[in-house]
């Protein structure tokens, strides 16, 4: 008895070693969307995030101007004439699928220039899609309920019961006007390539680039895409004072999410005077390194440099062309 005992120890101790090395062999070489994904998990777990380099004041932003600040990957904070614009907020340090013990998924490697907190009363929330570096409940959750909110097609769902109250659904070409203390802002619904299903369900949902218009002046939040020619078909709601435009995680994703160079394209199709670019330098969420996709947002302008409205987390850009005497 004592002897199959041992027998039984021997093997399983020996099985478990050889699983422990075969996953680990896994966890390094595999190119599975799960092991990249544990990778990435791993690696985090040691890295301190990194604060902000810019700390931006909005409450010094004139309401006579259109102001624009990059808080971190999508989300911008916009003071467009007085009405205060959110879009796509993600103010914690990890960004994914909730657990008991905490959230699992990417980890930021510099930190939000502003959290909910230090943010002035926002009029208009905006969210492109349901993909969580972009629908993050958590940052959702920490806003007032009262917020005016425009999301895509069937995609509510996700943030029911998290206190929003006020929130519309747009499809493409469907246009709201929102009523804020300053003043009405029309905001409309345009076509991107990309796609909106939220882990882990499979149902389809849709996805929104937005153009914002107020007192004759035209901004362009372009969410999440890769190149497509469906921007030409906008250049007609402009010109725009400025496109934000996502620059990064195109490696190996170029199918959804466009390079440096063509969000550029994308910029000039829609006729767009300045560009900020977005969606880089804070979650690692593809192959190429952190800094090659506004390295090469910045060779592709270089004969037009006056055009990049903005490099770094926290910086904030007033448009030249949008300033106004009217308040």
């Amino acid at each position: 008895m004592k002897a199959s005992r041992r027998k039984f120890m021997k093997y399983a101790l020996v099985g478990a070693g050889a699983l422990t090395a075969g996953t680990a062999y896994w966890l390094k070489t595999s190119n599975r969307r799960a092991a990249r994904w544990m990778r990435v998990l791993l690696a985090d777990a040691r890295r301190a995030v990194l604060p902000a380099p810019v700390r931006p004041d909005p409450k010094a932003w004139p309401d006579n101007a259109i102001t624009l600040c990059w808080i971190g990957h999508a989300t911008m904070l916009i003071n467009f004439f007085g009405v205060r614009i959110l879009t796509d907020p993600a103010f914690g340090d990890r960004i994914g699928f909730r657990l008991g013990i905490g959230i699992a998924g990417p980890k930021r490697y510099v930190a939000a220039a502003l959290r909910p907190r230090d943010l002035p009363p926002i009029d208009v929330l905006l969210l492109s899609h349901a993909h969580m570096d972009h629908m993050d409940i958590a940052s959702l959750a920490s806003l007032p309920r009262n917020v005016f909110t425009v999301t895509a097609k069937d995609t509510t769902d996700v943030i029911d019961g998290i206190g929003l109250d006020r929130i519309t659904e747009l499809g493409w070409g469907d246009k709201v006007q929102a009523k804020c203390a300053a003043g009405d802002i029309e905001i409309q619904a345009f076509e991107v390539k990309h796609w909106g299903v939220r882990w882990p369900s499979k149902r389809l949902r849709g996805y929104n680039g937005y153009i914002l218009r107020r007192e004759g002046k035209a901004l362009l939040f372009a969410g999440d895409t890769a190149h497509t020619p469906l921007f030409s078909k906008i250049r007609s709601h402009g010109p725009f004072e400025a496109a934000i435009m996502p620059i990064g995680a195109y490696d190996p994703w170029i199918w959804n999410h466009c390079t440096p160079e063509q969000a550029v394209e994308l910029a000039d199709m829609a006729g767009a005077r300045y560009l900020v670019p977005v969606h880089h330098q804070t979650f690692k969420l593809s192959n190429e390194p952190m800094n090659e996709p506004i390295e090469r947002f910045e060779a592709a302008l270089e004969s037009e440099r006056e055009r990049i409205a903005l490099r770094r987390i926290g910086e904030s850009f007033t448009c030249p062309n949008g300033v106004t005497h009217h308040v």
